[in-house]
């Protein structure tokens, strides 16, 4: 595995190091702004400013990008599961080609890897593709997910990083890290500044779903959860400055 700049330090709050590669989730919801659909070219610029941020400071970065912003799984009983997951492999593709522009008009070079074909538009993913265009000093979006249905984006965010040996998954979300109960309905809800693996399956708390928990436990991928909106959160994070929850393994 690629070590951390500091050798030998394990991921902790405020310690101020820079990783190694990480593997960036966003919410393709959270990328759509308050419009809740589509993209709102502010907020994925932003994102943009941050990682070049990062990148610039040696940083290699690999993306997942959801697709809420248009597509939440099977949304009709009048269609197949199967083919609404192909639905949504499609939608994070979109995604990535779109978001993978932004970057580049912010001075950054970029690739689209699929696990699936999809004419020229992307190339096909390998561990060995991927570490030749972080050689390079390129950004890697990993789109279509696994490939296959009934495996969400969370599971193919734990898969590539795990196979492309990530320091840590830095999950940007619209929440400011893991709860004990949902934040919007429960005022009282508890954050957590750092949580294990193995809580996070024993109490459901839904940091990702179980499939990518069990993955990312077995495999011991750690991650750090923080909110999109904040202010410098994915800078911070790959700094390691925790203002989210650290996920351990």
């Amino acid at each position: 595995m690629y070590c951390i700049v500091l050798i030998g330090c394990k991921l902790s709050k405020n310690l101020g190091y820079i990783m190694k590669r990480v593997l960036l989730k966003l919410s393709g919801e959270a990328l759509a702004g308050e419009k809740k659909t589509g993209f709102d070219e502010a907020t994925c610029i932003a994102v943009a400013k941050q990682v070049k941020t990062i990148v610039d400071e040696g940083v290699q970065v690999g993306i997942v990008i959801g697709g809420g912003n248009f597509w939440r799984g099977r949304t009709s009983q009048n269609i197949d599961r199967t083919k609404a997951d192909q639905i949504g492999m499609l939608a994070t593709v979109m995604n990535c080609i779109y978001v993978s522009e932004i970057f580049r008009s912010q001075g950054m070079k970029t690739a689209v890897l699929t696990p699936f074909a999809v004419g020229e538009f992307t190339k096909m993913f390998s561990k060995d593709r991927s570490n030749k265009y972080f050689d390079h000093g390129m950004v890697v979006f990993y789109a279509g997910g696994t490939g296959h249905p009934y495996f969400s984006t969370d599971t193919g965010t734990v898969l590539r990083a795990i196979e492309i040996e990530a320091d840590t998954i830095l999950l940007a979300k619209a929440i400011d890290g893991v709860y004990d109960d949902d934040p919007k309905i429960n005022p009282e809800a508890k954050k957590y500044d750092k949580v294990s693996i193995q809580e996070v399956i024993d109490k459901q708390l839904k940091v990702v779903d179980l499939t990518a928990s069990i993955l990312a436990m077995e495999n011991r991928m750690p991650m750090i959860v923080f909110g999109l909106n904040e202010e410098n959160s994915i800078v911070n994070a790959a700094h390691g400055i925790i203002t989210g929850t650290e996920v351990t393994v």
